[in-house]
């Protein structure tokens, strides 16, 4: 898989979801968040479903297997959580 340079400076090593949230922990140590409400289907998921994330593509991505679903951490980080 070809990934940008820009993308392989931000690599996730934890993911979990809290009261709503989306919550990554980068490689650098940072924790960033956003609400789960941003993303039509995350939105639509129970705090379970919510909450079983994967880590994907050397850690430049999640994967939401409950909700078919997938976020770049660049895109993540860029505001764009999904389609509309």
């Amino acid at each position: 898989m070809k990934h940008l340079v820009l993308e392989l400076q931000y690599k996730a090593v934890k993911a979990w979801a809290e009261k709503g949230q989306v919550c990554i922990q980068l490689e650098d140590g940072r924790e960033i968040r956003f609400p789960a409400s941003k993303n039509r289907r995350l939105a639509g998921g129970t705090p379970q479903q919510l909450g079983h994330i994967e880590i994907i593509c050397g850690g430049t991505g999640l994967h939401w297997p409950d909700l078919d679903e997938d976020l770049s951490i660049i895109g993540i980080l860029e505001g764009r959580f999904g389609q509309d």
